[in-house]
């Protein structure tokens, strides 16, 4: 008796096991919204995992102001985080900054995921700033590329509080992030670009003294179909887009940067780990950049670099490639932010 009433028991469990992943799969495909909470749970997991690890990095002596809201009252997703030196606490002053856009998919992260980072970035004399925006589903393409533009004309209107130097800024970005900072770079510096998206842009060219861009995606018709990763590449972008066929919906066709840069795109630190999925993106941003006159700083890794480089290998600090990385930023800022 026991025993029948124990596999009896296991049946239940196996048949709603059963009925849940046939209910699953069914929603997914009427829906993006599943998939995308599923994958936001892995993403945001694995974020806070890494800025954890990065705590043990982060030096003394930076001062933070948090939580300041860049948009109106109803936008509760436009806040941003801005670290700097700590002697600007008692002496004032602006240092040149960092505008930070954290990846995620376009449907996860957030800048507490990448405030360590940011704050050992601060450390070395600038302002950082880590930037909120609206994520996927619930938010679609192009809401976090009108937010970043407007973020930087809040940072340019209270640069003297916020001790943001307004004529030396660079925009920098991971995974989406990066993808939102390309884009928001393409349209400050291309007014056929501004047009196309509807969006005036906050800051002129001249502010906009260059780009740090990591493991990006810069092309949305490079969906590699029948990989293990298809499904997950799949969902975000018709989570992100608002359409299931995304890449047949022309509104969406303006999220490929690739096709919309110009001559007078910043100058730009490009990098990608060579194990990372995304890693021909970069390399097609660089080249492309670089046919256009672009100056290029790429940072990449041969094919027999070991170990393996993932996907945002530059947060995992202690890889010495992740510390090279973090040096050739370094340099690459004090380049561009020169007088």
């Amino acid at each position: 008796m026991r025993r029948a009433s124990t596999l009896r028991f296991l049946g239940w469990i196996g048949g709603g096991l059963t009925f849940l992943g046939a209910a699953y799969l069914l929603a997914s495909q009427i829906s993006p919204w599943p998939g995308a909470l599923l994958i936001r749970w892995a993403l945001d997991t694995d974020g806070r995992r890494v800025s954890r690890a990065l705590a043990e990095h982060v030096p003394s002596g930076v001062a933070a102001q948090l939580n300041q809201r860049y948009g109106t009252p109803q936008d509760a997703d436009a806040t941003l985080d801005l670290f700097y030196p700590a002697a600007l606490e008692h002496g004032g002053g602006a240092r040149p900054t960092v505008v930070w856009l954290h990846g995620g998919a376009w449907i996860s992260g957030s800048k507490d995921q990448i405030a360590n980072y940011a704050r050992i970035l601060a450390a070395h004399g600038y302002t950082v700033v880590g930037l909120n925006y609206s994520l996927a589903p619930a938010h679609h393409y192009p809401t976090p590329v009108r937010q970043a533009n407007q973020a930087l004309g809040y940072l340019t209107a209270n640069a003297a509080r916020l001790h943001v130097d307004a004529d030396r800024l660079v925009l920098a970005g991971d995974s989406g992030g990066a993808h939102i900072a390309a884009q928001t770079a393409a349209l400050i510096t291309s007014s056929a670009y501004a047009r196309l998206l509807h969006i005036a842009p906050a800051i002129t060219p001249a502010q906009l003294r260059g780009m740090i861009l990591y493991c990006g995606p810069y092309d949305m018709r490079h969906i590699e179909r029948g990989e293990p990763r298809a499904f997950l590449l799949r969902t975000v972008l018709w989570a992100y887009s608002g359409y299931r066929d995304f890449a047949a919906d022309p509104r969406f066709a303006s999220a490929t940067v690739l096709d919309y840069l110009s001559p007078a795109f910043p100058p730009s630190f490009i990098s990608v780990g060579h194990a990372d999925p995304l890693a021909a993106q970069s390399y097609a941003l660089a080249a492309q950049l670089r046919r256009l006159g672009v100056q290029v700083d790429a940072l990449f890794f041969p094919a027999a670099y070991q170990p393996q480089l993932p996907h945002e290998y530059q947060f995992d600090l202690d890889l010495p490639a992740a510390r090279l990385a973090l040096e050739r930023s370094l340099a690459f800022l004090a380049e561009r932010m020169a007088r």
